[in-house]
């Protein structure tokens, strides 16, 4: 990372159906890796659930967003961390996410997060 570059943190702990926040912040993440932003994502609680493979939303008439996902590749958007714990805690196994991340402990968010210079939360 050369002195220039911002760094942001965008923190995902909401569902992905129910609300917008993860539509949102995958949004949010795209846009600014195309403004010389360098994002880091992170999926802590509930927000791991963005990234199951099997999900179904058409059937309670949602957009299938996750498979957007794939793309955070070509946007160079490559710190995706997702909490073992928040994993472990709904019985979900890192085999079962649709693309590939970096797993960390819970207590590890805030020494990732202060190397950040902006942190969004959704």
């Amino acid at each position: 990372m050369s002195e220039s570059t911002n760094t942001l943190a965008i923190i995902n702990q909401s569902a992905p159906y129910g609300n917008s926040n993860g539509q949102e912040s995958l949004d949010m993440a795209m846009a600014m890796s195309n403004f010389a932003q360098e994002v880091s994502l992170f999926f802590i609680e509930d927000g791991v659930l963005q990234l199951l493979t099997n999900q179904t939303p058409l059937c309670i008439d949602a957009k299938a967003y996750y498979r957007t996902f794939a793309a955070l590749e070509f946007y160079d958007i490559e710190n995706i961390y997702v909490c073992r714990n928040s994993l472990e805690s709904r019985g979900i196994q890192a085999s079962e996410l649709c693309i590939d991340i970096t797993l960390i402990d819970l207590d590890q968010l805030p020494t990732l997060l202060a190397k950040q210079q902006h942190v969004m939360n959704f």
